[in-house]
């Protein structure tokens, strides 16, 4: 009998999961039907979304707040789309306010429904009863981070390590660095600075005003250094506008025509990167890019934020690696003159850029470099709990 599937992705990071957990499923079960809400990425591999992924790419409470009707709307609508396939099981990919939502509204309707969530609650850096709440409505989870699972299990849940996508995707060769830069007149031995304000609408109009400043700052001190933005698709035209001031001419990558290998080349090239707190330091680990960490919320969402964090810190490679190699100015301290300094710190300490480094190594290794692919992972353990 051919399995079914249910699939929820709510932003890309997400995206980026689900598609690799996809091409996964469909190697090992070459029939299985799955239907659900995914952004580009899972398009690529063959899912026609519910509705559009972006609706529901926001994060934090005075964030949320404004666009809470339309989210419950579709909140409703996804709940009746999976009483509609009666799937095997329902899996829900991060974003765990909709997804634990949306698990309790199809639980309710299908009380025999298998629920599985891709990426733990990170109940060790802050809210630790999430895991038991969570366990009312979830049975398995696959977990990124190997030091995970035993806190699944002891909320009641089964859970898998299945290491984290990034670890598997291609980088960038020599040769396309190369033409990375001629393509955009770097000369070969000018720094390239990375900036990466964001993957939400809320992120970016933050963030961007400060990142620039603070490579304004940067700028003024290694005037030989260019500033490349990738972006994400649906945030192409904001972007663009936010960086319009910033100095040196920025290259801003549009999304809307990048298959990827732009991308890929861009971190590539970087000799550093200023970057929003979230995967993407991963996917700048997986590229071999020394980082600075900076982010920072509405008000009223870094206050609860503040009091709730348990962990000394929030960057995945410092967690994954146990050292605090890479720089964080969060909150209040997101600021442009500690973000500048920190990055010029990098451009110009050799060993600040080496010790980074190490950890940037440990973090893929533990990650499960080398290994079988996650996804391909992810999907056994996905059809090992529909047994």
């Amino acid at each position: 009998m051919t399995a079914r599937l249910f699939l929820l992705a709510g932003e890309p990071s997400g995206d980026k999961l689900g598609a690799a957990l996809m091409a996964g499923l469909r190697q090992l079960a070459p029939d299985i039907e799955i239907e659900g809400v995914g952004g580009p990425a899972m398009q690529t591999e063959g899912l026609t979304s519910l509705f559009p992924m972006e609706e529901l790419s926001v994060m934090g409470l005075a964030e949320v707040l404004p666009r809470y009707p339309a989210l419950r709307r579709r909140l409703r609508q996804a709940a009746g789309a999976v009483a509609d396939m009666a799937p095997d099981a329902l899996v829900t990919i991060d974003s765990p306010d909709f997804s634990l939502r949306l698990a309790a509204l199809a639980r309710k309707a299908n009380p025999r429904l298998r629920t599985i969530h891709y990426v733990a609650p990170s109940v060790w850096a802050w809210r630790p009863g999430r895991a038991a709440k969570m366990a009312r409505v979830i049975d398995h989870v696959l977990a990124l981070l190997p030091f995970e699972p035993p806190y699944m299990q002891a909320a009641g849940m089964t859970c898998d390590f299945v290491g984290h996508p990034v670890v598997a995707e291609p980088q960038a060769d020599a040769a396309q660095i190369a033409a990375f830069r001629a393509a955009h007149q770097i000369a070969p031995d000018a720094p390239v600075i990375l900036a990466l304000p964001g993957s939400r609408m809320s992120e970016v109009t933050r963030l961007a005003p400060r990142f620039g400043a603070a490579l304004a700052e940067v700028a003024a001190q290694v005037p030989e250094a260019r500033i490349v933005v990738p972006t994400v698709a649906h945030l192409t035209e904001t972007v663009t506008a936010l960086t319009a001031d910033w100095p040196g001419r920025p290259i801003i990558l549009d999304a809307r025509q990048d298959d990827g290998a732009a991308k890929r080349a861009a971190f590539g090239a970087a000799d550093v990167a200023l970057a929003a707190s979230g995967t993407v330091s991963l996917e700048l680990a997986a590229a071999d890019v020394p980082m600075v960490i900076g982010y920072d919320m509405a008000w009223l969402s870094w206050q609860i934020m503040a009091r709730l964090v348990r962990t000394e810190t929030v960057t995945l490679v410092n967690l994954v690696s146990e050292t605090r190699a890479v720089p964080e100015l969060l909150g209040p301290a997101c600021q442009p003159a500690p973000m500048a300094a920190a990055l010029v710190g990098l451009l110009t300490d050799p060993k600040a850029r080496a010790d980074q480094r190490a950890a940037l190594a440990l973090t893929m290794a533990r990650l499960g470099q080398g290994g079988e692919a996650p996804g391909l992972r992810a999907a056994r353990s996905v059809l090992t709990a529909l047994d």
